[in-house]
């Protein structure tokens, strides 16, 4: 497990695992909306941004969500926000 707050590609598909044990992380793009590859409904969607939020220790308001899409929207956006702490 990486260290609280150390945001990689792995640290998020393992928050992603807890809420879809099946996921495999090399059949993931990284371009492509994350929700629809591993077919998370709303309520999983939104567990797995509460798990990254605890996971990296950084708050993503709602109002943040909807461009959220992709491993790679999410990436960027966790490192942007976690820098800021």
């Amino acid at each position: 497990m990486s260290a609280p707050g150390l945001v990689s590609r792995d640290a998020v598909v393992e928050v992603l695992r807890t809420i879809a044990p099946e996921v495999e992380a090399a059949a993931l793009d990284n371009l492509l909306a994350l929700r629809h590859q591993v077919d998370l409904d709303s309520m999983d969607w939104l567990n797995f941004l509460i798990g990254l939020q605890q996971r990296f220790g950084v708050e993503v308001p709602e109002s943040d969500y909807a461009r959220l899409v992709s491993l790679d929207d999410l990436l960027n956006y966790l490192h942007d926000r976690a820098s800021q702490h």
